[in-house]
Parts: structure tokens; C-alpha cells; sequence
């Protein structure tokens, strides 16, 4: 037997720049509800899916918030809950049991408008459903359900956007699921998220946030929703997303951070660091993975030991010419499935705007990983060269595909290095 050394057992607690993966990333507890105060919403409000409780559910936060010598948890049994957006505080924690919902109002004026971040700016919006600001050591927690109530969001989009085929995502106004900003060490788990009418789940400006065991869903028929990612992250350092299914109409997993000629330069824009994501399952997504097209700068980024099982595309890098942009460090790794793209990289002019810059530095992609990948697919190597961005120093190893179109092109990307490269034709 081969004795590994030391160096290279160590390589599995390190992020793609060879620093050390921190030993949060490895506890996976999830917290005891029993430690906690709790208070159950059906003492003080009853189920109903048609009466909006809004008022009354935001009471009873406030009071437990008010409690400072203990923290409280807000426990959802009994039934369904209608309401419009909630803002947790702090000490506040929210459980939904098995069996219980939180359902969104269709109605978005029963959403107050406020500054908000969305897409890749900080602007007045719509609030999401749950909402937590400015707050350390908070648990999102249960196995009830935080549905959307997205259909008629879905139509209306759908009939904006037959009017006017160039009308933005934000025209149709229509709320997230869960949006976490500003936040410190957050635990969501073993929640599932549907239905949302726009992004699912979007976290913002925080550091150490664990998804674990979730799972999202919305449809692609026979209505598509549209825009509704899982889990967009915005401007994030240390990110978990560990056994999480994903079924739905746009990218599972999004990175964001800004947009415009002059992305880098806003201080409400930044990086994605330190992301994990693994043992995970993706039916169907636009993309498992992508850096999307409101993105400046993506560094540290793994993706492992996930099952891919109709997505379009397993890594998809989008380049956009008006923004300045940087990925790098980016690692794909033991990865089976279907996908009908395994790496896409193209340029992304959608509602392109240089606001009149004319110095606007080229777009960078570099140092990017695939490894220990088996997987069928339409196209194994869905990447374009172009005067608008520069690729380069890309790793392929022991990736055995079985793919209808190859399209690999080592001279596409400056210093790719590939060994074990099986590409077989798949018919």
C-alpha cells in the first residue's frame, strides 16, 4: 500500500490557495431547542392561511427580543401562518416544527418598501419574508417549511416580460425568502424553502453562516419561476453548505458581491471567501455552481463529493465586460451525475452598461481545479476565449466524461495543465 504523506493528507484541510481550512467548517451540531426559552405562536395567534398575521407574529419577536437576561426561540406549530415580511432581532431565534409552514402573502403591498440589497446593489425594495440585520448567533432551525406563495409573482413576470422583453428582474416587484445581512455565525438547517417569487435565499455582508440539511424547490412547470435561486451569496467570508438538495428554476448556488463599471470601488460591494459546499444533490439548476454575473471577486471556493443529476451546467463562470472581475481559487472535486455543460465560461452582456467608462479593466479567471469527476453530459468544455477577459492556469485531473460534444481546447486558457483526461463519446 502507497504511504501518503503528510503534505498530501493535509491538502484535504486546505482551501485551493493552500491555506488551512478553520475547524468551524468541520462541526456540524446542530443546537438543542431545549436550551432556549421558548415561545410557541399558537399561544398567541392561531393558524390561518388566509387572515395575514403579520402584526401579531411581530409582536410576539419584539417580546422576545426584549427579554435580555435569556435568549428566546420562536417556535411555529400548530398549522400555517400567513404574513408578510418579519424582521427576527436579536435573541431572537425561530424553529418551525414538522408539519408547520410559514406561508408569504401573494399581495406585495402588504410588504413595506425600504433600503434593501438586491442584485448586486444596495437600493429601495422589497423586503424579504424573514429578514435578520445587524445580528450575531442566530438559528434558523426545524423541519417545518417557509413557502413563498410565488405563483402569481411567477405569472405576472412572465406577462411583463411578453410586453417588454427587456424589462429588468426588479420591474415585477416581488420579495426573497430569507434575506440574512450584516449578520455573525447563523445556523439554517434542516428547513426546506419553496415557492419563493424571487431569489430564495440571499445572504449579504456576513461572516460564518452554516446551511445544513435544507432543501429548496421551485418549479419549471407549469409555470416557471423565475429568478429563484437557492442560495445567493453576497459579499460573504465563510460559507458551509453541507447535505442541501436543490431543485430549482435558476442557479442552486449563486455568487454575488456587485455589478457596474465601478463595482469595485462601492464599499457595499466585496468578495466571496472561504466557501464549502459538499455532499450535496442538485436535480434540476440552471448551474450547481455559479459566479455569477453580479460577482467582482470570488476567491477560495470548493465544491465536493456532490451528485449533479439534471443541472445544465456544474460550474458556470459568467464574464461580464462592464464589471470589473476577478475568480480564482475555485476547486470542483469528486462530482458525479449529469450536467449538460461540466464548465461553462462565456461572456454575459445582459443589460450591459458601462455608464460611460471607458478604462474598464479586463475580467480574470484563474486558478480553477476540476478533479475526480464522472459524469455524462451534452458538452464537457462549454468555454469561449475573448478580448474581454483572460483565463488562465487551469488543473484538470482524473476526470473521466462521457460527453455527445468534447469542445476541450487546452490553448483556451494560458498554463492548463491536465492529466487523465477521458473524454469518451457518448451517443
Amino acid at each position: 500500500m502507497e504511504k501518503i504523506s503528510e503534505n498530501k493528507k493535509n491538502e484535504k484541510n486546505m482551501f485551493p490557495d493552500k491555506t488551512e481550512i478553520d475547524k468551524w467548517f468541520y462541526d456540524t451540531t446542530i443546537p438543542n431547542i431545549n436550551k432556549y426559552k421558548k415561545y410557541y405562536i399558537d399561544d398567541y395567534c392561531t393558524p390561518n392561511i388566509t387572515e395575514i398575521q403579520t402584526e401579531k407574529i411581530q409582536k410576539l419577536i419584539d417580546t422576545i427580543s426584549n427579554n435580555e437576561k435569556e435568549r428566546g426561540i420562536l417556535v411555529i406549530k400548530g398549522g400555517y401562518y400567513y404574513t408578510s415580511s418579519l424582521f427576527l432581532k436579536s435573541n431572537v431565534n425561530l424553529y418551525i416544527e414538522k408539519d408547520s409552514k410559514i406561508i408569504g402573502s401573494n399581495n406585495i403591498l402588504d410588504y413595506p418598501l425600504m433600503e434593501t440589497r438586491i442584485e448586486g446593489e444596495t437600493c429601495i425594495y422589497y423586503p424579504a419574508l424573514i429578514n435578520a440585520n445587524n445580528i450575531n448567533n442566530l438559528i434558523i432551525f426545524g423541519e417545518g417549511i417557509i413557502d413563498g406563495n410565488g405563483l402569481i409573482f411567477w405569472k405576472r413576470f412572465w406577462n411583463r416580460r411578453k410586453k417588454n422583453p427587456k424589462c429588468l428582474n426588479k420591474d415585477e416587484q416581488r420579495p426573497r425568502l430569507l434575506f440574512i445581512s450584516n449578520c455573525k455565525n447563523v445556523i439554517i438547517s434542516n428547513l426546506t424553502f419553496c415557492n419563493s417569487p424571487f431569489w430564495t435565499t440571499h445572504i449579504y455582508k456576513s461572516e460564518n453562516i452554516k446551511y445544513l440539511n435544507c432543501k429548496f424547490y421551485s418549479p419549471i412547470k407549469p409555470v416557471k419561476a423565475p429568478s429563484t435561486d437557492g442560495i445567493d451569496i453576497d459579499f460573504c467570508k465563510n460559507v458551509l453548505i453541507k447535505k442541501c438538495f436543490f431543485d430549482v428554476n435558476d442557479d442552486a448556488i449563486a455568487l454575488k458581491g456587485g455589478k457596474g463599471p465601478y463595482a469595485d470601488s462601492d464599499e457595499n460591494n466585496g468578495p466571496n471567501e472561504n466557501v464549502l459546499i459538499e455532499d450535496c444533490e442538485f436535480n434540476f439548476a440552471h448551474s450547481c455552481l455559479t459566479c455569477g454575473s453580479e460577482t467582482i471577486h470570488n476567491r477560495n471556493i470548493i465544491m465536493t463529493n456532490c451528485l449533479s443529476i439534471k443541472a445544465n451546467n456544474l460550474l458556470r463562470i459568467k464574464m461580464r465586460p462592464d464589471t470589473p472581475q476577478l475568480n480564482e481559487f475555485i476547486s470542483i472535486s469528486n462530482i458525479n451525475g449529469f450536467a449538460k455543460n461540466i464548465i461553462n465560461i462565456n461572456k454575459w452582456t445582459q443589460f450591459f452598461d458601462l455608464k460611460g467608462r471607458t478604462d474598464i479593466p479586463k475580467g480574470i479567471t484563474k486558478n480553477i481545479g476540476l478533479s475526480n469527476i464522472n459524469m455524462k453530459c451534452d458538452c464537457f468544455y462549454n468555454v469561449k476565449k475573448s478580448d474581454k477577459y483572460d483565463l488562465s492556469n487551469f488543473m484538470l485531473n482524473n476526470l473521466n466524461i462521457k460527453a455527445k460534444k468534447n469542445c476541450f481546447n487546452e490553448k483556451f486558457a494560458e498554463n492548463t495543465i491536465y492529466k487523465d483526461l477521458n473524454v469518451e463519446k457518448l451517443k
